[in-house]
């Protein structure tokens, strides 16, 4: 729940932060009226409030990839950013075992595992919750005894 209701947050401060951009392009750049209705002639009026919308809608849609990949990129337990990616598969012997990274989470709550190779289409990343790792940990040494 709390992985969601921070996505939802950041998405909704970027909410803010793009409206308040729209409105200062708006009021830096008013739309110019149409010459059909006596607007000006000058076509750098119109050309400048069209290139600054067009800039204005990139910014956006990176600033939304930009969300989206740093939320899949985080702890679905403690939302610490996901460190230390494994590389592991080999892109010589694909049919052997696909290239992916693998990302862990430092505090031991999950593995996030991520096609670097996807020829069917697009496949969601894979997040494998542990229990307690520290305690499979010791259930391992305690095997090896």
């Amino acid at each position: 729940m709390k992985y969601w209701a921070y996505l939802a947050a950041k998405l909704i401060a970027a909410g803010g932060l793009l409206y308040a951009l729209e409105r200062l392009i708006d009021y830096a750049l008013p739309e110019p009226t149409p010459f059909i209705e006596g607007g000006p002639w000058p076509a750098h009026h119109i050309f400048m409030h069209t290139f600054a919308m067009l800039f204005f809608t990139l910014f956006a849609v990176g600033l939304l990839r930009m969300i989206i990949w740093d939320q899949r990129h985080r702890c679905r337990t403690c939302l610490r950013r996901l460190r230390m990616p494994i590389q592991t598969g080999s892109w010589t012997h694909v049919l052997l075992g696909a290239p992916r990274t693998e990302y862990i989470c430092l505090y031991g709550h999950g593995t996030l595992k991520v096609d670097d190779l996807q020829l069917t289409g697009y496949h969601q990343p894979e997040w494998e919750p542990h229990q307690d790792m520290w305690k499979e940990l010791a259930s391992l040494e305690e095997l090896k005894k």
